[in-house]
């Protein structure tokens, strides 16, 4: 079909024709609880972007979605909306002291079905506090798994923000999840490291969580003008071709601007390419979510 031969009549009859698809689909929701850890020691790729808006595109489809953020720096919390000043009660005492998670989870005012355990300055000292508590890799696995058996419907999905580091924060993280989620920026050096990531997710597996598994990989940051990043995106899929979603994060104004308003780029700007991309991404998680471990190897 010709739209009027341009690169730019092109590209929007290519959004109008996403956006009709993803109108059109309903997503599945998963048959139990699915706990995805976002996690990337190199800091800037995207993981609290990720974390944040596909929690909020997953809601709007109907999903019940708890985020908890394990970020001293609290921008998930910023993002969805949620209060993260240090006198309030937070994540932190989830872990240092065993106080419940019910006490801490708060409604996101990005949507009625989106939640978020918030993250506080405090968060900063907790590496140092947990290394002499007992059980200490497993204190947010215990938390989250009391909790989800105590709810009358439970989370279709959590998603586990962590800090870029691979310290006892992110250890807690990888322990209580039964899914891994990296984004990977289409940049130089987005490989850096990824070894190194990928062997702890093993010795993880290996040592305290069998059920860990390395599910999703979503690309950010694409340029499509640059050789780049179409470069790192197809090596990415060559060592990867399962783990890796078909979607594509673009560079986006509208992405880096929606966490200063305290929104989702979803609520921020739902026609934005950005928006579209991320609910595309989510609906691919949302109908990979049958997929067994064996499938994903």
């Amino acid at each position: 079909m010709d739209h009027g031969g341009t690169p730019l009549a092109y590209e929007l009859a290519d959004e109008t024709r996403r956006r009709i698809a993803l109108e059109e689909s309903v997503l599945p929701l998963p048959p139990a609880t699915r706990v995805l850890t976002i996690s990337n020691q190199k800091g800037g790729v995207g993981k609290t972007t990720t974390a944040v808006n596909l929690a909020a595109a997953l809601a709007r489809s109907g999903a019940k979605v708890l985020v908890i953020d394990l970020d001293p720096q609290g921008n998930a919390s910023t993002a969805l909306g949620v209060d993260h000043r240090s006198e309030q009660k937070s994540v932190y005492e989830v872990l240092v002291a065993d106080l419940p998670l019910a006490e801490v989870i708060r409604p996101s005012t990005e949507h009625e079905q989106l939640d978020c355990v918030p993250a506080t300055i405090h968060l900063a000292g907790a590496e140092i506090e947990l290394v002499s508590l007992v059980a200490r890799e497993q204190r947010l696995r215990r938390a989250l798994d009391t909790h989800l058996a105590t709810m009358e419907r439970a989370y279709d999905y959590v998603f586990i923000d962590c800090p870029p580091s691979l310290g006892l924060l992110t250890i807690n993280a990888f322990v209580a999840a039964r899914e891994v989620l990296i984004p990977i920026q289409c940049e130089y050096y987005a490989l850096e490291g990824l070894s190194q990531l990928l062997s702890n997710i093993e010795l993880i597996e290996k040592h305290l969580n069998p059920e860990l598994r390395l599910s999703t990989i979503l690309l950010t940051m694409y340029d499509s003008r640059t050789n780049l990043a179409q470069q790192v995106a197809q090596e990415v899929r060559d060592h990867f071709p399962v783990q890796t979603l078909q979607t594509i994060i673009p560079r986006s104004v509208r992405v880096s601007e929606a966490p200063s308003y305290g929104q989702s780029v979803i609520s921020y700007d739902f026609a934005s390419t950005g928006s579209l991309s991320y609910r595309e991404a989510a609906a691919e998680i949302a109908r990979r979510g049958a997929a067994t471990p064996e499938e994903s190897n």
